[in-house]
């Protein structure tokens, strides 16, 4: 999914959700706009790489203005876009569509 993403694309679809510097102003209301606002921080994340709590809300707070990274660390989970452990230790980019570890050893 990362090469299938083409940030440009989302980027100009969220031109009026993105400040100067890139960073998203509010969170859409509409669906469509939401998912692609979700793509665009999902696209921030580095593949294959272990995060802290504290990393992942320090990376979506540098990306968005309105201070809600419980908001979208949730929606990023919900979607599957972002993995974690259950104890919120170790958080991870996920990619949607491919079978996790567990689903792909059965």
């Amino acid at each position: 999914m990362d090469q299938i993403v083409d940030s440009s694309a989302v980027e100009k679809e969220l031109k009026n959700f993105l400040d100067a510097e890139g960073r998203l102003i509010r969170y859409p209301a509409k669906h469509r706009l939401k998912q692609a606002s979700l793509l665009y921080l999902w696209s921030k994340l580095e593949a294959h790489r272990d995060y802290t709590e504290k990393e992942i809300n320090q990376l979506l707070d540098k990306w968005h203005l309105f201070h809600d990274v419980c908001l979208l660390r949730r929606e990023l989970y919900n979607r599957r876009m972002l993995g974690r452990e259950r104890d919120g230790s170790r958080y991870w980019k996920e990619f949607p569509g491919e079978p996790d570890e567990d689903e792909a050893a059965r």
